[in-house]
Parts: structure tokens; C-alpha cells; sequence
């Protein structure tokens, strides 16, 4: 069975997931944890659940979702992989991360690249990676067939969609990646953004202003 902790952390109120099963082994998606107590709160959970931390994945590049990086890479010895269209936007964060007031920043390089139709596999648990992009031109999802579970950056959330005004942004290609890939999933299919509550898919058909 698929676990989903929720951390939300920074002023961005950005969501970090830690998704694990019944080995207790798990990854860390979009770990948004910039100050020392986010780290701290992060690290104790998976102390406290006893889980080894298998892979660190991004969704995308943006300073909020990549905060983490470095720190989750050190402390859990594990690698980081991204999209390879989106490893310049990573790369970028540390050029302005200061002009926000977050002069803290501590860059990580990825060790590995993840493109549409892999597989990223931890425990009995195997996560189908989507491409997704429109807000960033090389964003990703994983998505669980077994669990019908969408963790799915800033594509889509409840009744909005992610901002396309940024380098690499494009809202005909978000719309297309969520009606062409996301949609097709099924109505019962919940989605975890990468900022706000969970949503479903049906939900999102139905009542998503953005969409209709």
C-alpha cells in the first residue's frame, strides 16, 4: 500500500511529498524545505517511520520545489533526478534566488535524468513518470497505476491550473499536457499539486473554471 506524507514548507507554501510503501523504503519529491526547522521536520519523519530514502525527484526546476535539494542529497546519500529539459532551469535558481530574499540557497547538481515512460521504482511500489510541460518546459509527473495516484507539480490543482507567465512557460502546451495526459488517468485518479489540497481528476473535469 502507497503511503503520502504532505509537508508544506516555505513562503511559497509549496507541497514536498515522501511517498512510501509497506518496506519502508521511499522517495522525496520536490523537497521544498529551506529553513533549518523544515529540514529538521522533514528529517524526523523519516527517522520516526524508520524509511530509507531510495531517490530525490523533482517536478520541475523552480526555487520552491528545489530548495531542499542539496540538503536531502547530503544527509540521505541519495541521487537527484529531473527532466533533461529542465536542468537549466534548475541551474538558473541560484542566479536569482537571492533577489527573493532567500540568499541561502545551496545548489545540487542532478545525477540522473528522468524522460516520458520511465520507471521510478522503490519498494514493491513503481511510479509511471509523465511529461508535463506548459509551466516549465521540462516538467514531469509520477503517476501510480496500482494506487491511482498523480503526484503532479504545478500542472494542475484544485479548480486552478499552474502560471505559464515564466521562463519556459506556454498555457496552450499546459492545457494540452493536462487534457492529453492527465485527463485520460480517470475521474477517480487523485491528484497531489504541488501547492494546495489534493484534488481528483473528476473534480477537475467538472469544475475546473480554467478548463471549460
Amino acid at each position: 500500500m502507497l503511503h503520502i506524507q504532505t509537508f508544506t514548507f516555505n513562503p511559497l507554501a509549496e507541497n514536498t511529498y515522501v511517498l512510501y510503501d509497506d518496506t519502508l523504503e521511499c522517495v522525496i519529491i520536490d523537497p521544498g524545505c529551506y529553513e533549518r526547522d523544515e529540514q529538521e521536520t522533514l528529517a524526523a519523519f523519516i527517522e520516526e517511520k524508520g524509511l530509507k530514502v531510495i531517490k530525490l525527484l523533482n517536478t520541475h526546476g523552480h526555487f520552491d520545489h528545489v530548495f531542499g535539494n542539496a540538503y536531502v542529497k547530503r544527509t540521505f546519500g541519495v541521487s537527484l533526478f529531473i527532466h533533461p529539459l529542465d536542468e537549466a532551469t534548475l541551474r538558473s535558481v541560484i542566479t536569482y534566488a537571492s533577489i527573493y530574499g532567500f540568499v541561502r540557497y545551496e545548489p545540487a547538481e542532478p545525477d540522473g535524468f528522468l524522460e516520458e515512460g520511465d520507471v521510478v521504482s522503490f519498494g514493491s511500489t513503481q511510479l509511471k513518470v509523465l511529461f508535463l510541460p506548459g509551466h516549465a518546459p521540462g516538467h514531469i509527473g509520477f503517476y501510480s497505476e496500482k494506487d491511482g495516484v498523480l503526484i503532479g507539480g504545478d500542472v494542475l490543482f484544485k479548480h486552478s491550473i499552474g502560471r505559464t507567465d515564466l521562463p519556459g512557460g506556454d498555457h496552450q502546451t499546459l492545457l494540452r499536457s493536462i487534457r492529453e495526459k492527465v485527463f485520460p488517468l480517470g475521474d477517480t485518479v487523485k491528484v497531489y499539486p504541488g501547492h494546495g489540497p489534493m484534488t481528483t481528476v473528476g473534480e477537475e473535469k467538472r469544475a475546473n473554471p480554467y478548463l471549460h
